[in-house]
């Protein structure tokens, strides 16, 4: 089978430090390289972040930096969920590794403009460093075969009633990548809700006494932790890998193709992901919609990769 040529878009953030595990363990999958937003920290420390899982998983990629603030929006963190750190509950080496002397952008436009197969963009944050690179080189988006992001919901939102937090950070970030003609999947709040990391999956993860392992229970124990504390929940839904899975098993996700448009209201909806389920509206369908999740393909991924 084909290898997928792809670049990592993410914040770590404890959802996206498993994400990286599987995208860097896939069989079927070439990480170029790793490209670094705002969310769930400050750039500074999701960079930090980014580096430390590098560092600790061995991964020989570039990390790039990417802009500090949303193309439009105040910066908005997630620091109830992902703490001061962004991802605390684990204790990291001092770092021995730098970042790219490219941008998150520059690192983007450069890889994409001279490659020989086209690359899948997997984003697991906020969309602004896509969003700038396909307004500089608008010509990047015939390397694009697709653009896999975890964000959104056609049902409702976790950090609004309508809006999901990757989202809302910077709608119009979302706006651009979504509405750029380039096939699209978002994996949303629909299907992330499904994989929460309950006790007994801990349990099950921490049997397998791996340095990865290791690093996935201590991490989702202080993620739980702040889950239960701000939304009541008995184990984090953990988001950002779905998309991974779903580039390694496609059976993971059942997807809808449909018509997606941002809401830009600056309303009550502001950052919605109006996805027209039942094609209401009659315009092009502009995306591929996760609406189903297989939860035990889902988690014998994890535990594979963890091995």
């Amino acid at each position: 089978m084909k290898k997928h040529q792809i670049i990592l878009d993410c914040d770590p953030g404890h959802d996206d430090a498993i994400a990286i595990i599987l995208a860097s363990n896939a069989k079927h999958i070439n990480l170029k390289g790793i490209t670094v937003s705002a969310g769930n920290q400050t750039i500074e420390k999701t960079g930090i972040n980014t580096l430390n899982l590098v560092q600790y998983l061995n991964i020989d990629v570039p990390v790039c930096l990417g802009v500090e603030k949303p193309l439009i929006r105040p910066q908005q963190i997630a620091d109830d969920i992902h703490g001061e750190s962004g991802l605390d509950g684990f204790d990291f080496d001092p770092l021995t590794i730098d970042f790219d002397s490219r941008s998150a952008i520059d690192f983007m436009i450069e890889t994409l403009l001279h490659t020989d197969e086209k690359i899948i963009i997997v984003t697991t944050g906020p969309m602004t460093n896509l969003a700038l690179a396909l307004k500089i080189a608008p010509s990047i988006k015939q390397n694009i075969k697709e653009i896999i992001f975890m964000g959104g919901a056609y049902g409702y939102g976790n950090v609004s009633p309508a809006a999901e937090f990757n989202i809302l950070v910077d709608p119009e970030a979302a706006h651009i990548v979504t509405q750029a003609g380039i096939k699209t999947t978002m994996v949303g709040l629909d299907v992330t809700r499904q994989v929460q990391v309950l006790e007994p999956i801990i349990e099950r993860m921490d049997k397998l006494n791996t340095k990865k392992s290791l690093l996935f229970v201590k991490l989702m124990k202080a993620f739980n932790q702040n889950q239960k504390k701000v939304f009541g929940l008995p184990g984090g839904p953990l988001h950002d890998p779905v998309t991974i899975a779903y580039l390694i098993d496609p059976t993971v996700l059942t997807t809808k193709h449909v018509s997606l448009d941002i809401d830009l209201s600056k309303g009550p909806s502001y950052g919605r992901t109006n996805c027209d389920m039942f094609g209401y509206l009659k315009r092009p369908k502009n995306a591929y919609v996760a609406t189903h999740i297989d939860v035990d393909k889902f988690w014998n991924l994890i535990e594979g990769s963890l091995k």
